[in-house]
């Protein structure tokens, strides 16, 4: 699994700059502005290694309104993290606001890396002195906005954390990962009882039924699969449950496990924006993708070139992936899923001469 490392501290010290160089991306906004990130952001690190990166809102002492949820959001990240960036501005100095932050990172139990950021300019073993009354370890001096001293900060980060090697094409009994990914409720554990003919996973309608990744095995027609149940992902302002918070983590590392990801989507509903953010991580890994469309069967033949549009407009960007219609519940359409996800682990896999 790939490790998470979140990244915590007071309001405007620089947290969603070193999001973004860590991941590569401009997915975190960035101003000059307290408290711009409120919702967890998760990303791909590309610097360094493998692993997940959290982007959280900060700590402030005595929250109120939105920061009570701001604050919320940071704890979570603190919980499914392996390890934490604490950051401060060494232009700043120490201030209350970083001592309450320090004293509810000991109390997590979470190994902590201080960094100062905003040491442009300045002598790297001078930059954070004064940081170190604050009792969680030597400070590690960056400048997130001009990139200085991030090479150092990774090799920190990632000491003493397993870091996965890249995945192998196939493992030894050439074994297609295949993950269903999803928001919640959309059938995602029922398309893989389908898919094995069995009742292999809790189904239920019910938001939220599956908590973790499930990893099934199984066989047919001579070639080896392991489909991965994921938990949905659904829109981070509304993951408040104390298990369900680690959900989106597990979801991304199965993503990130898998040769092919099957991403299933309610044809009832309107394709959402968390439809498009996940897919779209999917398609960053690039990882071969299937858009299976559930509960295809109840839907007037009248409503369905409305859907079909929906989803070319909303989901441009995934016109490669070849679009299955079904139903989960009573087979329709199910049958050449596998198929079709075998042809586009090969043709993802496939080695191209020069030419």
């Amino acid at each position: 699994m790939l490790p998470v490392i979140a990244i915590v501290g007071r309001p405007n010290v620089g947290k969603s700059t070193l999001f973004n160089v860590l991941t590569g991306t401009r997915d975190a906004l960035v101003a000059d502005l307290p408290g711009l990130t409120r919702d967890r952001q998760y990303g791909y690190g590309r610097k360094g290694g493998r692993y997940l990166v959290v982007d959280t809102g900060g700590l402030v002492v005595d929250p109120s309104g939105l920061e009570t949820l701001m604050a919320a959001q940071t704890e979570h990240a603190v919980a499914e993290c392996d390890r934490v960036l604490f950051m401060v501005d060494v232009r700043a100095g120490p201030l209350p606001e970083d001592r309450f932050v320090a004293e509810r990172l000991r109390r997590s139990g979470k190994p902590v890396i201080l960094v100062v950021n905003k040491a442009e300019g300045m002598e790297a073993d001078l930059a954070g002195f004064e940081f170190h009354a604050l009792g969680v370890g030597a400070p590690v001096a960056i400048s997130a906005a001009h990139g200085h001293g991030i090479e150092s900060l990774i090799e920190q980060m990632l000491v003493g954390i397993a870091v996965p090697p890249e995945a192998e094409e196939y493992p030894s009994e050439d074994t297609i990962r295949i993950a269903v990914v999803g928001r919640p409720n959309v059938g995602k554990s029922t398309l893989i009882n389908r898919l094995i003919g069995e009742e292999r996973l809790v189904a239920f309608d019910q938001p939220g039924t599956t908590r973790d990744s499930v990893h099934v095995p199984f066989e047919r027609d001579g070639r080896h699969y392991m489909l991965i149940d994921t938990a949905g992902v659904r829109r981070r302002s509304r993951v408040e449950d104390a298990v369900e918070k680690f959900s989106v983590i597990k979801a991304l590392q199965a993503i990130d496990e898998a040769h092919v990801v099957i991403g299933v989507i309610d044809g009832h509903e309107t394709v959402a924006d968390q439809d498009a953010t996940l897919l779209g991580l999917v398609a960053e890994r690039g990882r071969a993708l299937l858009l299976a469309v559930n509960k295809w069967d109840h839907i007037p033949a009248d409503q369905r070139d409305h859907i079909r549009n929906q989803l070319a407009l909303k989901l441009p960007f995934l016109d490669f992936a070849p679009q299955h219609f079904i139903s989960a519940l009573h087979g329709t359409g199910v049958g050449d899923l596998l198929g079709a996800a075998w042809r586009a682990a090969q043709a993802a896999l496939k080695e191209l001469p020069t030419p």
